[in-house]
This record gives structure tokens, sequence and C-alpha cells, in this order.
């Protein structure tokens, strides 16, 4: 029953397509033989529209090849495009990594610049010479007496850490104790707040603490540590370290430094007389 059914589909497009065919000739026909205008017009009306059917329906696979030709050649274009626009995308990317380390770069050599200019009285100088030793550290700087470096002023790292006391100044270098050199004992204050202490060295890798003036504060971890200035001898409010847990205090230690800026203050006139315990 299906078959006779696609049978005679079939059949009826094909007679379909056989008058379609036929139209064309029959209406070729009247124009030369008959050319009678009245049929001519009213087979225009029928003949047009069949043709053009039939050349649409006849010309529709290469229509459609056409326009899948040319939405691949606009697909293989806008591809190269995204390539194109990727590749300049990651090279505006890079030049703005580039932009951004330089400007990183600038603003850490003004802020040591500002550091400088804030304080007129510090000299920079390089750590020339690491000279650990038992319980004692100690470092030699490439500045000394020759530039007014004198026992008892102050070594600080560029950001405001302090690294050490100086202890001996020749004309050309001075030596300096490291904070945790067993000799170094440091009035020390908890940032933003009354509660004192002293900060000893040991001659390990981290200096302890070993008192507060509350009985009842808890130290912990990320506690902030400055130089307290009760002593009479240091400067008051230099950041001196972070406390890593109950005791241990994370300084600057001599293996982190290249260069450091000695604090030119009247150690005679100002804070007394340097004493070997500072």
């Amino acid at each position: 029953m299906n078959h006779k059914k696609l049978t005679s589909r079939v059949f009826s497009i094909a007679k379909a397509a056989a008058a379609a065919a036929v139209l064309p000739v029959f209406f070729i026909y009247i124009m030369v033989a008959k050319p009678d205008y009245r049929i001519m017009n009213a087979a225009a009306h029928v003949v047009v529209p069949v043709a053009g059917a039939v050349g649409d329906v006849l010309t529709w696979p290469f229509r459609a090849g056409g326009n899948l030709i040319q939405n691949m050649r606009e697909l293989s274009g806008l591809r190269r495009e995204n390539a194109e626009l990727r590749a300049e995308l990651a090279a505006h990317k890079a030049r703005g990594n580039e932009c951004d380390i330089a400007i990183s770069e600038n603003q850490k050599l003004a802020r040591e610049l500002d550091i400088v200019r804030a304080r007129p009285g510090t000299v920079a100088a390089d750590v020339v010479h690491d000279n650990a030793a038992m319980h004692h550290n100690t470092y030699f700087i490439s500045k000394g007496a020759r530039d007014g470096i004198e026992p008892g002023q102050v070594a600080v790292t560029f950001d405001g850490m302090m690294a050490g006391i100086v202890i001996d100044a020749a004309p050309d270098f001075a030596r300096v104790r490291a904070l945790n050199d067993a000799e170094t004992n440091i009035a020390v204050r908890v940032v933003g707040s009354e509660v004192y202490g002293f900060m000893r060295g040991t001659g390990a890798m981290r200096p302890v603490m070993g008192f507060f003036s509350d009985p009842e504060f808890q130290p912990t971890a990320g506690i902030k540590l400055v130089t307290s200035g009760i002593s009479g001898i240091l400067p008051s409010g230099i950041m001196v370290g972070v406390m890593e847990n109950d005791t241990d205090v994370r300084i600057k230690s001599p293996g982190d430094l290249s260069r450091v800026m000695i604090l030119k203050f009247d150690v005679a006139g100002r804070y007394g007389n340097a004493q070997k315990n500072n």
C-alpha cells in the first residue's frame, strides 16, 4: 500500500515537471507560429510564475552551495580576525604588565627617596659582609666615620624596619649589631597600646620577648613591635618586628639585607651616651 502511494506521488511530481517544461515550449510556439497577443498575454500570466518557480527549484542547490561557501569564507575571516585580536590583546596585556612593573619600581624608588628626603640626617650604605659566629651576629656596611656615622646610631631598611645598631665606626666602614645578636636588648612597645617590653637577642634566627609591662597581656602572632624610646638611647617609633607566636619575633636579619640607612642622630647630645646593651 505504501509502495503504491509513493509511486503515485512520484508520478504526480513527474507530470507537474513535464507540464512546467511544456509550457515554455508552448509559449514560444505561439510567439513564432501564431503571434496572437491576447493568447500570449494570458499565457504569460501562467508561464512566467511557473518558469520562475521551476528556476528557483532547479537553481536552489547552486544558490545553497554558494551561500554555504560565502558563510564559510565569512567564518574563516572571523576566525582569523579573532586570532589577530587575541594576539593584540596578549601583546597589550604584556605591555600592561611591563608598565605595572615599571610603575611599582618607580613607586618603590620614590618611597626610598622620600624616606631619605624626610630624614636629612640619614646615610645609605651597602651591606658588605655578614659576620655571624657563635651567639653573635654583626655585619659591616660601606660607610663610616667620614660620613658622620657613630656608635649607637640605628640602621633601618628602606621600608622603615630596624636592622641593627652601629657598634663600631672606622673612617670608611662601620660594624652593626643585628637584632638577633645575643647582646641585643631593646625596649619596645606593642603598636596601638601602652604595653611595653624588652626584645632580647639569643643568637638564633629569632629574638624573643622576655617581659611585658602588663601581666594580663596575651601576646599572639601578628602583633607589631616598635621602639619605645623609654631608655633614652634609641629613637621611638621605629618598627622592630612582628611576633610569630607568644615569644618569637620576626625581624630583618643580615641575610635579608643588601642596603640599609643609618639614622644620624646626636647620640651624646640627644639620647645620652651609647651603651653596650641597647
